[in-house]
This record gives C-alpha cells, structure tokens and sequence, in this order.
C-alpha cells in the first residue's frame, strides 16, 4: 500500500481506517517517503504503528535521495545526506530501523559507489534490513545491482512505474530486474488514476484546474493511446462483472518478475475496490486483448530489426 497522500488529502483517521483494512485483508508491505508531504506521510504512519496495529505486521518501506520541495527528478544521494535523511525518517516513523529502504531517483552527480556506501552503512548499523532502488533505467539498474562494495548488502528490489498506460520498463528494466533478481514493485499502477474509467466522461472543473493533476494525471490521460485502452479495460471490466480498477490491477499484478503493485487511495473505499481485485483471474482472451491494445513499441537495439 502506497502513502503518498497520507498527511495530504488523506488525514490521520482516514489513513488508519486504510491500514486496518489493508491489513485485516492480509496485507503487510507499506510504502511511504520522506518528501510525501515532506515528511508528513512518515509522521503518520510513525503515529498509526504500534496504536491501530502492531509494528510486526507490516513490512515498512520507506525512500531516500529525492529533495524534499525539489522538482520531479532532482535528486540527492550522497553518503553523508542519505544517512541524515534516513535517521530523521525513523524519527518521524517512530522506529528504530525500516524493512525496506529505497534511492527514490537516480543522482547524476554522485558516484554510485558513494550511494552504496551509505547503503552499506545503514544496513551494517541494523537501521535498515534490506536495500532497493526506485525509477532507475535499465543500465542503471544493472549498474547499481552488480557493484556491491566488499561483502556489502545486494538490491533486493526496484519500484518503477508499470500499468497498461505504462509499459516503457518492459523494454530493459524488467529484463535487467530478472537476471539480477530484483522483486519488481509497480507504482501507479492503475495508470495515475486514468484506468479506473472515471475520466471517459470528462474531467471535474475543480480538478483540471489543479497543476499537479494537469502534470500528474494529464501525463497519461492526453496520452495519443489512452482512450482505446481504457475503453478495452472497461470492456474487460463489464465481461468479467468487475470493476475496471480490478481488471488494471490484475493485468501488472500477473505480468512476469512483479512482486505486488503498489496500490494507493485515498479513502478506505477505493483501497477496498482495489483489494478486491486480489480474487480475480483475467481469462486468457482477456488478457492477450489489453495486451495487445497496450503494447509498447519496441525497437534497436531491445530488437534487432
């Protein structure tokens, strides 16, 4: 379960309805950041733990190496910021080590090893259990996953962006995720909100007036293709007697090297309409029809041509 809007546009009783929910269904892994709401996700969870369930229940994931109030993208991974980071993590999260300590975002100005030193370090210290990357290319994946430092700690996972919006990491990602054995956790996975279908008849006033959902959201909903496979998502959808959010979840959840998609709401009722779609099975025709309508293009060199 994704946090994002936790602190946010999900308060502090919300929050603790999801994570009853999420973990009376058999959930365990939660996933949260130290810029979501620059810091506010952490200090609710770190409220939540130990009141409304126990720390033992949940895998608590966390991430470091975005700046807090930067842009999309900006990044900082030295040894000596990751650390202080990390530490005021546990802070706001009330514990003393994290399950799952993740790079949210390539740095181009620190040398890998340096980044994997601060892994080294945390892991070495018990204030992180295991280490994993988040939005890396392929290369850098690769790159990150194969220069252990001594007898230093192994990647165990990467989180990336996958949906049937959103297949761009099947081109090098995946492939580099499954030599290496990396669990693939998908984020978005209901393509930033655009499959659940509730956009076909357009878009709140109020919403599309907002900049984060013009960048956000709009990311995928002007996409050239997206309107063809919504459509094929809610078609699926009706065949099935189910809800588009569960066809879209089912689909990545299914897709080769993925451990679970992280799924985030904002109100325990979206998070149920997301559970749901955990006792359900995409029929083979299904299946291969979104296949085929969200297929990425792929060329040189994933393919020669």
């Amino acid at each position: 379960m994704g946090t994002a809007t936790w602190g946010l546009t999900t308060h502090r009783d919300e929050a603790a309805e999801q994570l009853v929910e999420f973990v009376g269904a058999g959930g365990n892994l939660l996933d949260t950041s130290d810029v979501y709401g620059a810091g506010a996700s952490e200090k609710v969870i770190g409220e939540l733990l130990g009141t409304v369930v126990p720390r033992s229940s949940v895998v608590l994931a966390t991430k470091a190496g975005g700046v807090p109030g930067g842009k999309p993208g900006d990044a900082d991974t030295r040894r000596e910021s990751l650390l202080a980071a990390l530490d005021a993590s546990l802070t706001r999260l009330g514990t003393d080590y994290v399950d799952l300590w993740q790079m949210h975002v390539w740095d181009d100005r620190t040398p890998i090893e340096e980044t994997l030193s601060a892994i080294e370090t945390a892991v070495q210290s018990g204030r992180v259990r295991n280490a994993g990357i988040c939005n890396y290319s392929g290369w850098q994946t690769a790159l990150a996953a194969r220069r252990r430092l001594g007898g230093g700690p192994s990647l165990m996972s990467t989180q990336v962006e996958y949906s049937l919006l959103e297949r761009g990491i099947e081109r090098e990602v995946l492939p580099a995720a499954a030599a290496l054995g990396l669990s693939v956790l998908p984020w978005a996975p209901l393509g930033r909100g655009v499959l659940t279908a509730k956009y076909r008849s357009g878009v709140p006033l109020e919403r599309a007036k907002s900049p984060f959902f013009r960048w956000y959201v709009g990311h995928h909903l002007d996409a050239p293709r997206t309107d063809e496979i919504v459509d094929a998502v809610a078609s699926a959808a009706a065949e099935l007697g189910a809800a588009p959010v569960a066809i879209a979840l089912v689909w990545v959840r299914d897709r080769p090297s993925v451990t679970a998609p992280v799924v985030g709401a904002r109100t325990a009722e979206q998070l149920r309409d997301s559970l749901a779609a955990e006792s359900l099975e995409l029929p083979k025709e299904i299946r291969t029809r979104l296949d085929e309508v969200s297929a990425p293009y792929v060329g040189y060199p994933e393919r020669l041509v």
